[in-house]
């Protein structure tokens, strides 16, 4: 297996309204899942993906469980700056997310803060000075 990441599913309760939530962080939804109760986000070389959280259940082959509140996992949003954290952060209480934990310095010399979006999903928010962001976006750790 290839070391790789091609697309992250994320199930949801109401997928109008985690539309909206990510729309409104500036994601632009691709045409390819309209109308078929899908909703796809070209994020650079991968893909974030909205589907009905009962139906990814279905999908994935295992029961249809109430999610907790917290599952293990976290996606991150790296940025150039502390001030870009801040505005990033910002825009997704602004947008309906949750902060779950206020942006700040972090023991291992970074800037970071979590919000959850309306199903809970964790983001992290962080400026990364030991990483390298592109100007596509890619992250760079060296390793």
């Amino acid at each position: 297996m290839e070391q790789r990441i091609s697309f992250i599913t994320l199930g949801v309760a109401d997928l109008s309204r985690s539309r909206a939530f990510y729309e409104a962080m500036g994601w632009v939804a691709a045409r390819s899942g309209e109308g078929l109760g899908v909703v796809f986000f070209q994020a650079g070389g991968m893909v974030l993906a909205l589907f009905p959280h009962e139906e990814l259940a279905h999908d994935a082959g295992v029961e249809n469980t109430p999610a907790s509140t917290f599952r293990g996992v976290s996606i991150a949003h790296n940025t150039r700056t502390e001030a870009e954290a801040d505005a990033v952060m910002a825009q997704a209480v602004a947008a309906g997310g949750r902060a779950t934990k206020p942006m700040g310095k972090v023991f291992w010399g970074g800037y970071s803060g979590y919000f959850a979006d309306p199903d809970g999903h964790l983001w992290e928010v962080c400026f990364n000075p030991f990483a390298r962001l592109a100007d596509d976006g890619a992250l760079y750790i060296d390793g």
